[in-house]
């Protein structure tokens, strides 16, 4: 009889002994999460130099339409009142592939929209993480084109009448941004920045951009805008800097915001 209880209590031990082992397995995947750190990362592009207003767009096509926008070149997007340079993008370019804060599984569903808007693409600028759709759309009363020209995909060129939406996946990350044109109406471009993580800023109407829950470290940022290409000199607190290819390295900080300040584009930069 004691031998049995010996053999049962035995038993119980083995299986109390390999249910607290996955536990602690658990409890350590649980803390590898955890441990993760993540910090966001801000700009401020400014304008460096007198700015002229932007030439008007000559409306070659559909001028019944188009022509009543009074639509201007917008290869650069200067604010007036504060000099903040729109559209400038910011993008994670390190060798080390990036990991993705869980924040960001919740914009999975939601498709980017890039909208044919009183005749241009309306944003100009748009983010476009790999494990995302992108809506073409046409809320115009004409006819659009949407020819995308990708480098590491195919490219696409769809007729869009009026009305009219197509939807669009990317399994490759693009280098660098690719553009987007209307070939009924030439003056139409836009751009998608394309990649294999949701790192991508672009800057707003005051020149303001702002990359959130990046993973903690250091790593390498590629910087670009339509007009420049490359941004490959700037002046940052009274000092001319250069960033070879627009490649510039950043250190993200847990829980904290990396200010990289004001950044001034010479206007040299955009001839």
């Amino acid at each position: 009889m004691i031998g049995l209880q010996t053999v049962e209590f035995e038993e119980k031990m083995k299986n109390l002994k390999i249910i607290l082992i996955a536990l602690m397995g658990i409890v350590l995947l649980s803390s590898s999460s955890m441990a993760q750190e993540w910090g966001n990362l801000k700009f401020k592009f400014t304008y460096g130099g007198e700015y002229q207003a932007p030439a008007k767009i000559a409306v070659t096509r559909d001028a019944a339409i188009c022509g009543k926008f009074g639509l201007v070149d917008e290869s650069l997007v200067v604010n007036p009142e504060n000099k903040g340079i729109s559209n400038v993008i910011v993008f994670y370019r390190d060798r080390t592939p990036a990991k993705i804060h869980p924040s960001y599984n919740d914009t999975l569903e939601a498709p980017v929209i890039v909208d044919n808007i009183k005749c241009r693409f309306e944003p100009r600028v748009a983010s476009v993480w790999t494990k995302r759709k992108i809506d073409f759309k046409n809320s115009d009363p004409v006819g659009h084109n949407v020819k995308v020209d990708t480098f590491f995909n195919p490219v696409i060129n769809p007729i869009l009448p009026s009305g009219a939406k197509i939807s669009q996946s990317y399994s490759m990350e693009e280098r660098l941004p690719t553009k987007i044109s209307c070939s009924i109406h030439p003056w139409m471009t836009g751009w998608i920045v394309v990649r294999n993580d949701p790192y991508i800023g672009v800057s707003d109407k005051d020149g303001n951009l702002e990359i959130k829950n990046l993973p903690a470290g250091e790593f390498e940022f590629q910087i670009w805008q339509e007009k420049a290409g490359y941004i490959q000199q700037v002046t940052q607190d009274g000092k001319t800097i250069e960033w070879a290819r627009g490649r510039v390295k950043i250190k993200i900080e847990d829980g904290k915001t990396t200010d990289f300040g004001t950044i001034i584009i010479d206007a040299d930069q955009f001839k």
